[in-house]
């Protein structure tokens, strides 16, 4: 018994319900004028001048109307409006609305207005049940800061989105956003972009297939095969941050800056880059892992610091590199605390503890500095000042060739050191054979200067200069404590063989955890960004006073 009643209850429950939700009848307020013809529109009530109807919170008026009673439907004609509160007021030359399900459309020079912009399109359909307006005609949305343009769009009044899903176009006085997939909030100016995007502006170009623009305050991001494109550089990353009214960008995880003018390219995984329109001078700075990159003719030179800064405008640029420098190159290496590079001067310091190698040959001192040519930019000269020691082991025996002195000047050719002189207190130790590398000797002097012509790792002459002390001495004459100089500390293990060598294992093990991060979050690059709480959130934060829509003077219907 007791579940016949409650089914019986649940049964009055469901059809109290759909009756509540069956549509009221469309109600006719006032016209000028009001008569029936059977001829000219059969069951149909005409309605003339000063038309107003409504319908559950909706207002028509009009200069004609038609409604038809029994269908509960109406067909405006002549100045139409319609007005939902203080949210949206559409205006078109004719007009159709039915009350049983609560759709509209209108056509003829269609404005769709809202608190925060303007819609002008050909054709529209409204559907009040879902609060979403589309079309299917070109459209043009204007509001305070932007103009946008699609062949076809949705509306979704309560979230104040714009959805478009085929060519749409913004322009802004800054810049100008193209893309086939983008929602665009009216309330904030916030728009999401999914799949080939373009932002085109004087500063710069910017692509994305996944990304978001705030077209208020000029703050965006993109996530998915973007990049930032300056005249003299472009800026990838998996995940890239823009401010544009401060110029500033920044680059998290695969960071990817290449020169376009000066041919080389800086990685990492975190960077910062800041541009000075006004003075055209700009800064960057680049972390985790990261790495330098020139073009050197047909080779390569990486440089890496645990924190690298570039500042300076092209051409004149200073880099900057901190904390365990280490480069290499193909025929050289080295590593130091710290290193500072003038573009315009073409000196390249190394600063703290400084170590080059050449080949096989190992060189310290206590202040080395590498020059370029500036107009070839190829390396010129190298210096090394105060305690300056070349040591390079000896190829057949378990012996070292040692040069020592108090400054070091070295010549390059086609960006491979070629000479190299020592001067001052110099002292030497060197294995000499003949052309079938048998040992003749080992050289043992101290002179005023040395000089040095070297074709990689051999050296094809050896000079000395005002030889003060020395002789040539066979194996067997110089004793094992005799065949090393004062300083000597061999540091062979140190050396830089490949590029890999420059990153430490705590930074190796960085690289790996965010590879296979991004080999995880590529699964989610065909899914479009969701919108943000300070999206959905908006108008809470944000209250503006509403609009009155525009009064309409009620009289009484004139039958």
């Amino acid at each position: 018994m007791k579940k016949f009643l409650f089914s019986i209850g649940l049964l009055f429950f469901i059809l109290t319900h759909l009756q509540a939700q069956k549509s009221s009848k469309i109600h006719v307020e006032y016209s000028d004028f009001a008569d029936r013809n059977q001829d000219e529109v059969p069951d149909a009530l005409l309605l003339r001048g000063n038309v107003r109807v409504t319908h559950e919170g909706i207002l028509f008026t009009c200069n004609k109307a038609y409604f038809f009673e029994k269908e509960n439907y109406l067909k405006a004609f002549g100045e139409v409006q319609m007005v939902q509160g203080d949210t949206l007021f559409l205006n078109s030359k004719y007009a159709e609305y039915s009350g049983e399900v609560k759709k509209a459309y209108a056509t003829g020079n269609v404005i769709m207005r809202s608190p925060e912009s303007t819609l002008v399109t050909d054709t529209i359909n409204f559907d009040r049940n879902t609060q979403e307006a589309y079309y299917n005609s070109l459209g043009v949305i204007t509001n305070k800061e932007n103009i946008l343009k699609s062949k076809a769009g949705k509306y979704y009044a309560n979230e104040k989105k714009f959805k478009f899903t085929t060519a749409v176009t913004i322009t802004n006085p800054k810049y100008v956003i193209k893309s086939n997939h983008l929602d665009y909030y009216t309330n904030s100016g916030h728009s999401y972009l999914f799949g080939p995007s373009t932002i085109t502006s004087k500063e710069n170009f910017i692509y994305t297939e996944k990304g978001f623009y705030d077209t208020k305050k000029n703050l965006s991001y993109f996530k998915k095969n973007s990049y930032i494109k300056y005249k003299d550089r472009r800026i990838e990353g998996d995940s890239l941050f823009y401010d544009r009214n401060r110029e500033y960008a920044s680059a998290t995880n695969n960071v990817k800056i290449t020169d376009t003018i000066n041919k080389g390219i800086i990685k990492g995984h975190y960077a910062e880059i800041y541009r000075n329109l006004k003075t055209q001078k700009d800064s960057m700075m680049i972390t985790k892992r990261a790495v330098a990159i020139t073009l050197v003719e047909n080779d390569s030179m990486y440089i890496h610091g645990k924190r690298m800064l570039i500042t300076g405008k092209s051409g004149e640029r200073i880099i900057r590199a901190y904390n365990n420098v280490r480069f290499y190159k193909t025929d050289m290496s080295g590593k130091c605390d710290s290193i500072h590079s003038d573009q315009k001067t073409g000196l390249t310091k190394m600063i703290k503890n400084p170590i080059l190698w050449n080949y096989d040959n190992q060189m310290t001192g206590d202040i080395m500095h590498l020059i370029s040519n500036k107009e070839t930019e190829k390396l010129d000269s190298l210096k090394v000042l105060n305690n300056s020691f070349i040591i390079s082991k000896d190829t057949l025996s378990t012996g070292y060739n040692q040069v020592k002195g108090q400054n070091l000047y070295g010549k390059f050719k086609d960006n491979k050191l070629r000479e190299v002189d020592i001067i001052k207190n110099t002292e030497v130790i060197y294995y000499m054979r003949n052309d079938n590398q048998e040992l003749i000797g080992i050289n043992k002097s101290v002179s005023s200067k040395i000089n040095m012509v070297l074709d990689k790792n051999t050296i094809e002459t050896i000079t000395t200069y005002n030889q003060i002390d020395g002789d040539i001495y066979p194996e067997t004459e110089l004793p094992e404590n005799a065949r090393k100089l004062r300083g000597f500390i061999w540091r062979g293990d140190e050396r830089i063989k490949t590029k890999e060598d420059i990153f430490s294992p705590e930074e190796n093990e960085l690289e790996a955890k965010i590879q296979e991060k991004r080999k995880k979050d590529k699964e989610k690059d065909n899914q479009p960004l969701l919108p943000s709480a300070a999206t959905l959130n908006y108008d809470k934060k944000n209250p503006k006073p509403k609009v009155k829509s525009k009064e309409v003077s009620s009289k009484p219907m004139v039958k």
